[in-house]
């Protein structure tokens, strides 16, 4: 039986231990909101408390929406994931001949060979409807580390690309896509990409610790729109709890279909082991299996300067969490954990 006086308690007493200023979180039991709340402030140098609605930069949880609406294209015979990336961004260039092998399905896997991004350029963000494009075209001074598809090697600059790709392939800016074709949809009024729609009073701000060790509102807010399908949905407790109920119902909200049966199960099939545990790599997400079917979860975090967010989801268990928090801490996983062991 849940026991809301005993999460609560978890969830203060994990607060404090890490010094955390806010924190939202979401629970998901038999494919129905089991508990939404908010802890703590949105800003340590005001007194607006969060709430189940407040707004959190998502960071990297960002990736499993892109993967969504690659699939929906997919889906829609818009696009094969098969095949190499240049058949639909044929401006897609790197300094290394092999990059015309890279599939579609490579840079959801992370199996591209492609390295990270070294500076996300928080303090120097675009914002006009061809930086996405402009940052895929700047890339052709990069080499692979290895052969397409060889080994696992989580990269940020491939969601950048795959982005552009729903761009191009749908006719539309990569935000709107994501507004129209997921958000919408799973009724998700007040998520979205473009940090300028969200409304001033609803959106936490980034807390770091300074050289003193005390905690303080950082200076750099982490937006920038070339690094858009990566890092930058913005979000709620209570709508992230719209998109884990799709998943568990394999692909339908509310009557609605937001992608087939068969593309959760594309989505959710282990595609490489990563080296770590029992943990492997699906089509944007991560997979994790004991042995047993209901142990099985599928899983993203998201960790940006001033932010953190796990979200876990084990559809046969029936149950599922999000944590979202305005500062970088640790532990998020573990206690994770312990919230879905007491549901």
């Amino acid at each position: 039986m849940f026991k809301k006086d005993e999460l609560e308690s978890i969830v203060l007493d994990y607060m404090e231990e890490e010094n955390i200023p806010g924190l939202a979180l979401g629970l998901v039991k038999d494919r129905k909101i089991l508990y939404t709340n908010g802890f703590g402030v949105k800003n340590i140098n005001k007194d607006e408390k969060i709430t189940e609605e407040t707004i959190f930069h998502m960071a990297s949880i960002s990736k499993t929406f892109v993967a969504t609406a690659i699939m929906q294209l997919y889906e829609r015979g818009k696009l094969d994931i098969y095949k190499p990336v240049i058949d639909y961004i044929p401006y897609f260039k790197l300094a290394d001949k092999r990059y015309k092998e890279i599939t579609i399905q490579q840079m959801l896997s992370h199996l591209s060979g492609m390295p990270d991004v070294e500076d996300y350029e928080w303090d120097n963000p675009q914002y006009d409807d061809n930086a996405l494009e402009r940052y895929v075209k700047s890339l052709d001074d990069i080499k692979l580390m290895w052969e397409p598809g060889e080994k696992f090697s989580y990269s940020n600059i491939t969601y950048e690309i795959l982005g552009d790709i729903i761009s191009k392939v749908s006719g539309m800016t990569f935000e709107k896509y994501m507004k129209e074709n997921i958000l919408n949809p799973l009724e998700m009024n007040n998520s979205t990409y473009l940090k300028q729609d969200v409304p001033k009073d609803s959106l936490v701000s980034p807390h770091i610790r300074n050289k003193s060790g005390e905690i303080e509102v950082s200076n750099i807010f982490p937006y920038n729109r070339i690094h858009g399908p990566s890092s930058t949905l913005y979000s709620n407790a209570l709508e992230i709890c719209n998109y884990i109920i799709a998943y568990m119902n394999k692909g339908r909200y509310n009557g609605k279909e937001i992608f087939k049966e068969e593309t959760y199960l594309k989505m959710i099939k282990p595609y490489k082991e990563i080296g770590r545990g029992n943990k492997k790599i699906g089509l944007g997400w991560f997979i994790e299996n004991n042995g047993e079917d209901k142990d099985i979860k599928i899983m993203h975090s998201g960790e940006d300067i001033g932010f953190r967010s796990n979200l876990i989801i084990q559809p046969e268990a029936g149950k599922a969490i999000i944590v979202m928090s305005n500062y970088r801490c640790r532990g998020i996983s573990a206690f994770s954990k312990t919230i879905l062991d007491i549901i």
